[in-house]
């Protein structure tokens, strides 16, 4: 049976810093999920646990206190809405988020991708060309993988978003450098620990050009064994708007079925 697109498990708030978008409430992220036949949503706002060391000048203020202000979340019939966070992890490979916290969250979307936060997240030589980023893809992807986590309610978020390299060119560049024996080693790790991977709404507004060089992490994932989620990672309302034919355009490209689900 075809994946039905029945969830979005990566949505922000206007209090996720990169929102600030008074119209993207949780009422209006309600709304969304029922006028798109959604099951499940969650709202992921950005966030570093101030229980741990290293927080950005960024991550700093959007602490458990404040991305807590959304509760209560509300609720409808036929629609689960979970509150869940956006975390960060830094060149260290420190990640954002307290074990003692795991179980404060309904589901933890773990971004290995923010390469744009320069010396936070890559240190200068990673990010040198295109060869380097795609080692630091590889090396922060495993990073997670070897985590202590749990698991069946963790998301690898926009595995190839563009955030990865400056410029198109560069971008596809990186992913073309990703070697197809070490994606595999790491998804085969990705499907044993049961990790979501995410169907990223913006990943999918590539060329037809690029289509080949953009889904091979997802082929090679699906051949794996992993489950995929759909996530809008929407900071406003008109990015909620073409979601659903972006997860759509994802769902056949990639041939998925209801056994190829992450399920939260």
């Amino acid at each position: 049976m075809r994946y039905t697109v029945d969830n979005d498990l990566h949505i922000h708030s206007r209090l996720s810093s990169c929102s600030n978008d008074p119209a993207q409430t949780t009422a209006r992220i309600l709304r969304y999920a029922q006028e798109n036949g959604l099951k499940t949503v969650c709202l992921t706002d950005h966030f570093w646990d101030e229980t741990v060391p290293g927080a950005s000048s960024w991550y700093a203020p959007q602490d458990f206190a404040h991305i807590s202000a959304a509760k209560p979340l509300p609720q409808a019939e036929g629609v689960r809405f979970l509150f869940g966070c956006e975390t960060e992890l830094d060149r260290f490979l420190t990640l954002g988020v307290s074990k003692e916290r795991f179980s404060a969250f309904d589901f933890i979307v773990i971004p290995t991708t923010h390469f744009h936060m320069r010396g936070y997240t890559l240190s200068e030589e990673e990010l040198q060309n295109a060869e380097t980023r795609a080692n630091a893809w590889v090396k922060r992807l495993d990073a997670v993988l070897s985590m202590p986590l749990p698991f069946h309610k963790i998301g690898l978020a926009h595995l190839t978003c563009g955030l990865i390299a400056p410029t198109r060119e560069e971008y596809r560049a990186v992913l073309q450098h990703l070697p197809a024996a070490e994606m595999e080693r790491l998804f085969k790790k990705a499907a044993t620990r049961g990790v979501g991977i995410e169907l990223n709404a913006d990943d999918m507004r590539y060329a037809d050009s690029e289509a080949d060089i953009v889904l091979r992490p997802y082929r090679i994932a699906k051949a794996c064994g992993c489950r995929f989620y759909c996530g809008s990672d929407a900071h406003h309302p008109q990015q909620l708007d073409d979601a659903k034919r972006l997860f759509e355009r994802a769902v056949d490209a990639l041939a998925l079925t209801e056994e190829d689900k992450f399920r939260v």
